[in-house]
């Protein structure tokens, strides 16, 4: 199982960023998928988990994030993706992909918020 998370950089506050997570080495479209962040000096965080097709592929995000980030997933290209508007210094983190099936993670990727 390999995870790789791609789209990262400095933002301004209220910019966008778009994350990508290629994965490969399971069947992705049987298995839900998530993202988690990792501040410095704080635990790693649940951001949002998207379900997989077959069982109606439903969202959840934590509260802080909700309205401005939006998980989706392309099941042809094997990808998850989290887009991330409105941007806020608080979001700054290194974002992780997962597969809590296989309790697989990617290397991450940074997001930086800042003027």
């Amino acid at each position: 199982v390999q995870l790789v998370e791609s789209g990262g950089g400095l933002v301004q506050p209220g910019g966008s960023l778009r994350l990508s997570c290629a994965a490969s080495g399971f069947p992705f479209s049987r298995y839900d998928m998530s993202w988690y962040r990792q501040a410095p000096g704080k635990e790693r965080e649940l951001v949002a988990v998207l379900m997989r097709t077959s069982v109606g592929g439903s969202k959840n995000y934590v509260d802080s994030v909700k309205g401005r980030f939006t998980v989706s997933r392309d099941d042809d290209l094997n990808t998850v993706y989290l887009q991330m508007n409105s941007l806020k210094p608080e979001d700054t983190a290194v974002y992780y992909c997962h597969a809590h099936a296989f309790g697989s993670w990617g290397q991450g990727t940074q997001v930086t918020v800042s003027s």
